[in-house]
C-alpha cells in the first residue's frame, strides 16, 4: 500500500481504528507534508499544527468523534483534525473565501463541536458540554485539548478549578510545547518545566496505576490503596512534581513523547478508565518535521506564503507593527519611563528589538489581557509610562479592566491596538471591528488612528507625552496606503480637510485606512464631473466640537467606517449633527450587525463598499 494511498483512503476517523501503528505513522508524514504544502499556498498556521500530528491520530484512534466531544483550544492547530474528520479534499481552500475556515467551526462539520479562535476557553466549553450530557443521559467521552500556552492565560484556571471539583469524567489533554506565540514565560512555565526534567516518578506512578486497573476485581481497590499510600508518601517528600493539578481535583499522567502513537494510544485508553477529571500531559514539538519551522517556531506561527524549498517568505516589507516598535525604541532609549507589554506577542506586535534592548523594561505577561491592562495601570501608579501593545481582536478581553482599572482611576497607560479593523483570512474571531465601538463608550480614553506611518510615530509620542489618561492608537495589519502628492500631516491637527470647498457641498468623512480609499474615489468621481472633498479624522474620540462646524455646510456626508456601525464614529457623528439641526444628507456606511467571515482584506473592504469603488458607487447611488 502506497503512502498516498493510506491518507486518501481515511474519510472518517472510524477508518483509522484498525491500521497498525505503522501505518498511523505513515499517515502522520503524510499529513505533514500536506499541511506544509497547503500552508506554503495559502499561510495560515504552520508551527502549532505540524506539532499535533501524531496527537490528533491518537485522540480519534482511541476516542469515537463525533460522539465524544473535542474542544480544541484556540483552534489554530485543527489542521490535521479537518484532514481527519471529511475534509481533506477540501484543505486547499482553507482560510479561503468561502472555503475552510481555519480555526473549528460548527457550521463546518459535526467534528467541531466548539467554534475557538481566542485562547484558554476550552477547558470551560468542553465541561459545559459535558455536563450538558449529563443531563441528557449522553455518558460519552469530552475532551479538552489545551496548550501550555494557554494556560498563561486565567479562564484556563476558572476552568479547571470549576471541572475538578465536580468528579465528573472530564479529560483534558495538555499540550505542552513549551510555548504560545512567543516563548512561554511566568511561573506555569516553569512549574511545567520542572516536570519536563523530573518526570521518572510520574510515568512509574501511571504505568502502576494503568497496571492496576487492568487486574479484574482486584484492580480497583488496589489502586485506592496506592493512592492513600501516596497521600501518606506526599506528605514526606517534598519533591513531589504534580500536586499542582492534583490539588485542582484531576487525577495526573505524565508527562509522555507527545510523538509516540503507541505510548499516546495506551495513555489516553487509560485515561478513559478512569473515573473523575483527568489531565494527560503530553511533550510535542512545535514546527515537527519540516527543519525550518523546528528551528525557529515563532516565525512559523503564523505565516505568509513561502518556499517550501528555503522556508523564505514571499511577502517582506515594512508594516505599521515594525514602525510602531522601532519608533517606542526610539523613545524608550530618551525616556527610562517608558515600559513595554505584550500578552505573548513580542514578534506579531513588532516588541522583539524593544525586549532585547530594554530587558528590564519589557514585560510579556503570557496570554493574559486582562492581566496586562491592570498591570499596566499599576505601573502608570507608580510613575512609569506603560504601553501594551495588543491585537484589536484580544483587546475585548480586558473591557472591564480598561473601564475599573484604568479609564475610572484616571491612570496613563497607552494601549497600541495592532490589526486593527478587517485582518482578511483569519475570518471572524481575529477581525479588529469591535474595539472603536467599545472603546467609544468609556469616558477618559482619546483614541488616535493614524494612516500612514509619520503619523503613527507622530500620534505615538502625543499618546505617551500629551494624553493623561488612557491613549489609544489604533492601526490596521500590512502596510501604509499610498501617499497623495498634496497630503501635508500636522500633528497637532485632530482633522483635516482636502479638496476644494468652493467647487463642492460634497464631503466624505473617514479615518484610518479607509482615507486612502476616500482619496482614490475622489479622483474617480472628479472625472466624472463630480467633485467631493474629504475629512480625515486624526483623533476619532473625543471628536473635536470644531469637525461638526467644519461639516455643517455640506449638504451631502458621506460617513465610510471600518468598524460596527453600532456605537461607532459615524454613529456618533450623525447624532452630533442632528443635534445641531442638521438638515442635509448624511450616508453612514459601516459594518452593520455582522460578524465578517475570511476573505482577502481587499475583498472583505469591497463586498462592504468600503473600497474606492464602493465609495463611488453609494455616493453616485445617493445623489
Amino acid at each position: 500500500m502506497s503512502k498516498q494511498k493510506i491518507l486518501s483512503d481515511i474519510n472518517s476517523p472510524a477508518d483509522l481504528k484498525n491500521l497498525s501503528v505503522d501505518e498511523l505513522n505513515i499517515i502522520a508524514e503524510e499529513i505533514r507534508n500536506l499541511i506544509v504544502k497547503t500552508v506554503s499556498q495559502n499561510g495560515g498556521h504552520l508551527a502549532s499544527n505540524l506539532g499535533v500530528v501524531e496527537l490528533t491520530l491518537a485522540i480519534h484512534r482511541v476516542f469515537d468523534a463525533p460522539k465524544d466531544k473535542i474542544v480544541w483550544d484556540v483552534g489554530h492547530q485543527c489542521y490535521a483534525h479537518k484532514i481527519l474528520t471529511d475534509r481533506m479534499n477540501r484543505i486547499s481552500t482553507i482560510r479561503k473565501e468561502n472555503g475552510l475556515s481555519g480555526f473549528p467551526k460548527i457550521s463546518e462539520s459535526p467534528y467541531d463541536v466548539f467554534n475557538t479562535g481566542h485562547s484558554s476557553t476550552s477547558i470551560s466549553a468542553a465541561y459545559g458540554i459535558k455536563c450538558a450530557n449529563d443531563l441528557c443521559g449522553d455518558d460519552s467521552y469530552t475532551i479538552a485539548v489545551i496548550g501550555d500556552g494557554a494556560l498563561t492565560g486565567g479562564m484556563a484556571y476558572e476552568g479547571l478549578n470549576n471541572a475538578g471539583r465536580s468528579k465528573k469524567n472530564f479529560i483534558v489533554i495538555l499540550n505542552d510545547n513549551k510555548m504560545s506565540i512567543s516563548k512561554n514565560v511566568g511561573s506555569i512555565a516553569a512549574y511545567l518545566e520542572s516536570v519536563r526534567i523530573a518526570p521518572s516518578y510520574l510515568n512509574a506512578k501511571s504505568r502502576v496505576q494503568r497496571i492496576l486497573l487492568k487486574v479484574p476485581l482486584a484492580g480497583k481497590p488496589l489502586t485506592k490503596g496506592i493512592r492513600r499510600f501516596k497521600k501518606f508518601i506526599r506528605t514526606k517528600v517534598q519533591k513531589e512534581q504534580n500536586t499542582f493539578f492534583e490539588d485542582f481535583g484531576y487525577a495526573y499522567y505524565g508527562p509522555f513523547d507527545g510523538h509516540s502513537i503507541p505510548q499516546l494510544i495506551k495513555t489516553l485508553n487509560a485515561a478513559k478508565r478512569i473515573k473523575g477529571p483527568v489531565i494527560v500531559h503530553v511533550i510535542t514539538q512545535k514546527g515537527k518535521g519540516y527543519e525550518p519551522a523546528e528551528k525557529n517556531p515563532k516565525s512559523y506561527h503564523g505565516i505568509y506564503p513561502f518556499d517550501i524549498a528555503t522556508g523564505e517568505v514571499y511577502k517582506q516589507g515594512l508594516g505599521f507593527s515594525n514602525v510602531f516598535g522601532e519608533t517606542l525604541c526610539a523613545m524608550a532609549e530618551d525616556n527610562k519611563k517608558i515600559c513595554a507589554i505584550t500578552a505573548a506577542m513580542q514578534l506579531g506586535t513588532g516588541l522583539s528589538e524593544f525586549a532585547k534592548k530594554y530587558k528590564d523594561r519589557f514585560f510579556d505577561v503570557g496570554i493574559a489581557e486582562e492581566h496586562a491592562v491592570t498591570f499596566a495601570s499599576g505601573l502608570a501608579a507608580g510613575g512609569m509610562i506603560p504601553v501594551f501593545a495588543v491585537y484589536s481582536t484580544f483587546l475585548q478581553r480586558a473591557y472591564d479592566q480598561i473601564i475599573h482599572d484604568a479609564a475610572m482611576q484616571g491612570h496613563h497607560i497607552v494601549l497600541a491596538v495592532d490589526r486593527a479593523g478587517l485582518v482578511g483570512e483569519d475570518g471572524e474571531t481575529h477581525q479588529g471591528v469591535f474595539d472603536v465601538s467599545f472603546l467609544n463608550s468609556i469616558p477618559n480614553v482619546t483614541v488616535f488612528c493614524p494612516t500612514y506611518y509619520e503619523e503613527l510615530r507622530q500620534m505615538l509620542e502625543a499618546a505617551v507625552y500629551d494624553v493623561k489618561n488612557v491613549a489609544v492608537i489604533r492601526y490596521p495589519r500590512g502596510s501604509e496606503p499610498a501617499l497623495p502628492q498634496d497630503f501635508k500631516y500636522n500633528p497637532d491637527e485632530m482633522f483635516a480637510v482636502f479638496g476644494d470647498k468652493e467647487k463642492s457641498d460634497i464631503i466624505i468623512a473617514t479615518y484610518g485606512r479607509l482615507f486612502g480609499f476616500a482619496h482614490r474615489a475622489a479622483q474617480k468621481l472628479e472625472k466624472q464631473g463630480i467633485f467631493v472633498c474629504i475629512l480625515k479624522i486624526n483623533v476619532i474620540k473625543p471628536l473635536d466640537p470644531e469637525i461638526l462646524n467644519t461639516v455643517f455646510p455640506f449638504r451631502h456626508i458621506f460617513f465610510f467606517e471600518e468598524g460596527m456601525k453600532s456605537g461607532g464614529v459615524g454613529e456618533r457623528f450623525s447624532c452630533e449633527l442632528l443635534s445641531r439641526g442638521y438638515k442635509g444628507h448624511f450616508v453612514l456606511n459601516a459594518i452593520d450587525d455582522m460578524y465578517i467571515q475570511q476573505a482577502t482584506v481587499e475583498n472583505s473592504l469591497h463586498k462592504l463598499k468600503l473600497d474606492a469603488d464602493g465609495m463611488v458607487e453609494i455616493i453616485k447611488n445617493s445623489l
